[in-house]
């Protein structure tokens, strides 16, 4: 799995933490300046790169659940 989790609870709490600390950093901007955007760290972080990033995952772990393969590099 590339993208993916092997949870997809993992998954949408990784896009929940993600989305915040985006929008955090965006409107802490204007607060406290450049360390606000220290926060994007974290957004990359939790996304696994970027939104379609996650997005990609978000497909792949649920494919990986429904159809219940194995991942193939078996992690």
């Amino acid at each position: 799995m590339t993208f993916g989790n092997r949870s997809l609870t993992v998954h949408l709490a990784r896009g929940i933490i993600g989305t915040v600390a985006l929008i955090a950093a965006l409107r802490g901007y204007d607060m406290i300046g450049w360390p606000a955007l220290l926060l994007a760290g974290v957004t990359v972080w939790a996304f696994k790169g970027c939104p379609m990033c996650w997005t990609v995952g978000l497909i792949e772990t649920a494919a990986f659940k429904i159809l219940r393969c194995a991942d193939p590099r078996g992690e």
